[in-house]
């Protein structure tokens, strides 16, 4: 379904599931936030060669008039975006990018968790052959070692200045055991406060440079990976500094389909189920 008449300057384009994991590329207006007006296109699969055609039987003076889209690092996507609004700046989310950051810092904290698992169920052999009671180590705060890498999720994903007492104290512990933990840690904060501090491309272009550094310097294979996807695509990366643009307004939208579909508790009926989406969010009141 396309729907020409919500086209607008601003547009985001995203993928989401309806059922059974079938996956249908959902283009949406950013000014109408949400509501009547933000369905421009929804269209079964995300192959650049299936969506293409429909979203270019919406007419070229309208599709030209797009100016920015907002879009994950999906390479269809990107080739969806430049062919069909050839005229829109493209800008990658920052919040994908801070996920990648996210992933690679859990992945750490993961690497040290099965090794602490592993050296428990040593620990565990070792005394049913000894034939003595395993008592496990217990740190400061009460938390065994495996107990503190695993409540240690959380706290990762949040500013220091926002931890409780108790994660203040986890966190402490944490990072003096594992210091590969703080470092990773502090290298994902400081990606996120470039995108929080910057406000000129230039800046933001320097200051990433700077950070692909450390992280080269770091040794963190994971890091690795993010550095070299920011090197492959910071041209749509530091666009977010003209107008600070993210795919917020797209993920919101996906929520909300995914809370209709709860509502009905499912899509049996996928074309009913599209019609009614056209009618809350494609087309006016009056229609």
């Amino acid at each position: 379904m396309v729907f020409e008449w919500n086209l607008g300057p601003r547009l985001s384009i995203d993928e989401t599931s309806l059922s059974h994991g079938e996956l249908y590329t959902i283009v949406t207006n950013k000014d109408a936030k949400g509501k009547r007006g933000s369905l421009v296109a929804i269209v079964e699969g995300t192959k650049s060669d299936n969506i293409i055609p429909f979203l270019q039987k919406m007419s070229r003076k309208a599709r030209n008039k797009v100016e920015e889209i907002t879009l994950d690092f999906a390479g269809n996507m990107g080739l969806i975006a430049r062919k069909c609004f050839p005229n829109a700046v493209q800008v990658i989310d920052r919040f994908h990018v801070q996920q990648l950051a996210s992933e690679a810092l859990q992945e750490i904290r993961i690497k040290y968790r099965w090794e602490a698992l592993d050296a428990e169920n040593e620990a565990i052999e070792k005394a049913k052959n000894n034939s003595t009671i395993y008592e496990p180590q217990i740190l400061e705060n009460g938390d065994t070692i495996k107990q503190l890498l695993a409540r240690s999720r959380y706290l990762l994903y949040k500013w220091r200045d926002n931890w409780t007492k108790e994660q203040n104290e986890r966190a402490l512990i944490l990072f003096e055991m594992y210091p590969a933990i703080e470092k990773a840690y502090n290298m994902a904060q400081e990606l996120t406060w470039i995108f929080n501090n910057t406000k000129e491309k230039i800046f933001g272009l320097t200051r990433f440079a700077k950070w692909c550094e450390k992280v080269e310097q770091s040794g963190f294979k994971t890091f690795n990976t993010i550095s070299r996807t920011i090197n492959l695509h910071y041209k749509n990366i530091i666009n977010y500094f003209d107008n600070r643009s993210t795919n917020a307004s797209a993920e919101a939208f996906n929520a909300k389909i995914k809370a209709f579909r709860s509502q009905h508790r499912g899509v049996r009926d996928i074309n009913l189920f599209l019609f009614r989406l056209a009618k809350l969010y494609a087309y006016p009141t009056t229609f």
